[in-house]
């Protein structure tokens, strides 16, 4: 392995594992998108360590993300419901209690109307 390749292959790692890390914080918290995160790391795994790749794709929680996109599956309905749930809940609070710009509020209540659109678009299965 050349050196050009070696450094290549610890920065898709590293990279690869920030977005494991940004997928898992997906999980908790609604505007964070989990599955393009985990797609993300499995792209760089799969290209710098086969080791990672397979405990990601093997893993509990994260493997089934990237099981069901290459399956072409979707999101589970209880997902759905949960993600949209918590959206709405984190914004409407935002929007009701904490902020006081107009403009600010706006920003936050399309974001939610573009996530919640983007989700009801993801076709849905049945788990």
């Amino acid at each position: 392995m050349t050196k050009n390749n070696k450094y290549i292959k610890v920065l898709l790692i590293a990279a690869g594992s920030l977005f494991t890390f940004l997928g898992i914080l997906g999980i908790f918290l609604p505007l964070l998108p989990t599955t393009p995160f985990i797609l993300l790391a499995a792209a760089c795994f799969s290209r710098s360590s086969e080791k990672l790749y397979q405990k990601l794709l093997n893993g509990k929680l994260l493997g089934k993300y990237i099981r069901n996109y290459r399956a072409g599956k979707g999101i589970p309905l209880r997902v759905k419901i949960s993600v949209i749930s918590l959206l709405w809940l984190s914004i409407g609070y935002s929007v009701l209690f904490l902020l006081s710009s107009l403009i600010m509020k706006g920003v936050l209540v399309l974001i939610a109307v573009s996530v919640t659109v983007h989700i009801l678009l993801i076709k849905t299965y049945r788990e």
